[in-house]
């Protein structure tokens, strides 16, 4: 028995993708995410796709596409310790991204939950190339 809830326990954390399960990302609304990019030393990350970022983005934003089969390696390319602002189109591949950089060691995430869609909705400018 205390193997079996040993085992259901290591199962658990593994599940998580971390210790304990507490995640190092934070969601935030548009507004908080607003707030959060006003720091010049956070790196802001769109996870759409090029044509997406082509017809506008955040200003700063780098364009890492989360679909893309490079997206692993090119953010592990990334200093981990750095802490990172992401979003996309509606907030759901900004939560895979960060889920993965989360696997990867990243250790300070914000993701953006209603993404751009609601960033221009509220009021907030996007940039073109």
């Amino acid at each position: 028995m205390k193997k079996l809830f040993a085992a259901l326990i290591l199962t658990a954390i593994a599940l998580t993708g971390c210790s304990g399960g507490t995640s190092v990302t934070e969601d935030v609304n548009v507004q908080g995410f607003a707030k959060v990019i006003e720091d010049p030393a956070i790196v802001i990350i769109d996870v759409r796709t090029p044509e997406e970022f082509a017809q506008g983005y955040i200003a700063g934003s780098l364009n890492i596409d989360v679909a893309n089969a490079n997206f692993v390696s090119e953010v592990a390319k990334l200093d981990k310790t750095q802490t990172y602002a992401v979003y996309c189109r509606s907030g759901n591949r900004s939560t895979v991204a960060t889920a993965e950089m989360e696997k990867l060691g990243f250790t300070s995430l914000y993701n953006m939950t209603g993404g751009a869609i609601d960033w221009v909705q509220a009021g907030f400018p996007l940039v073109s190339p």
